[in-house]
């Protein structure tokens, strides 16, 4: 998870991608929509082309200089469900009157939502999971990541 953080850590990195999946594409539009300045918006655009979440698109509009558009990545379109996830946070705590948008489903019309299930299918509560040890645990530092069962 920090790892993911120091990728999306900033408020306007996560409000371009936000943007991004929106439909957004153009520079000044991801500034304007996000209510950041523009050396800020090449800053964090910049950042996330680097990153792998974004890829630079030339376009050119007639009689127009060549400029560049931005798009999401298959890297970048993973982090939707994270998005959503903290939309709908977001909707039942923060907003009293409602959420100002909601994601519907083009195909039926339904709300769209994050939900946690497992390989299996089984959707899953915070207390159905458990941590367990994966391939790419730290051992040589002796991180410790969750409860480690005791040695026999």
């Amino acid at each position: 998870m920090a790892s993911a953080l120091q990728v999306v850590s900033s408020r306007s990195a996560l409000l371009i991608l936000r943007e991004a999946f929106y439909g957004t594409t153009r520079f000044d539009d991801f500034a304007e929509r996000v209510g950041i300045s523009q050396p800020v918006a090449a800053a964090r655009l910049r950042e996330l082309v680097g990153d792998g979440l974004l890829e630079r698109e030339p376009y050119r509009e007639p009689g127009q200089r060549t400029r560049m558009a931005y798009r999401l990545t298959a890297k970048g379109a993973e982090l939707l469900p994270v998005l959503v996830a903290l939309m709908q946070w977001g909707d039942r705590w923060l907003a009293p009157d409602g959420p100002p948008v909601v994601l519907k489903h083009r195909g039926c019309g339904e709300t769209v939502r994050a939900e946690l299930r497992c390989d299996a299918g089984h959707a899953t509560a915070a207390a159905d999971c458990e941590l367990a040890v994966g391939p790419g645990r730290r051992q040589a530092t002796g991180q410790r990541i969750g409860p480690v069962p005791p040695e026999e």
